[in-house]
């Protein structure tokens, strides 16, 4: 199927919990391998918030409390068949769950906020966990 002509909406949520912040590792292309946040594209109809929560339950198994937004970014296509993202990244903090994946994620972990150098990251992520760490107050 060719990607969609236009722009797409998606969010992500940088989670702390115990001072930590959850890192998945995406198991499909185009990120494959590269650590990032849990999230995804917003459905026709449904609000920011609905589809963080949707998203993050849906990749992770996690219940989260919306702290505020922390930033985007633009994924601009690079090959044929990639998409063109913008990506709301939102600050947020563990409630309820432990990490169970969904097939597009392939391992997590809870790392400190400055982040292990050894990590293949994906694009800002660094920028996006500050300014989230700001507003969850870690």
């Amino acid at each position: 199927m060719p990607p969609p002509q236009f722009p797409q909406i998606a969010v992500s949520a940088a989670i702390f919990r115990d001072g930590k912040v959850l890192l998945v590792r995406r198991a499909r292309p185009p990120a494959k391998g590269l650590h990032s946040l849990p999230g995804g594209r917003i459905a026709f109809g449904e609000t920011v918030a609905a589809a963080l929560h949707r998203e993050v339950a849906e990749e992770t198994g996690l219940r989260i409390e919306i702290t505020g937004l922390a930033g985007w970014r633009e994924v601009m296509p690079t090959l044929p068949g990639d998409g063109h993202y913008i990506v709301m990244s939102f600050a947020a903090r563990w409630i309820a769950g432990e990490p169970i994946l969904n097939d597009e994620l392939d391992a997590f972990s809870w790392v400190a906020p400055e982040l292990p150098g050894e990590l293949r990251l994906t694009e800002g992520l660094r920028t996006i966990i500050d300014a989230a760490r700001r507003l969850v107050g870690v």
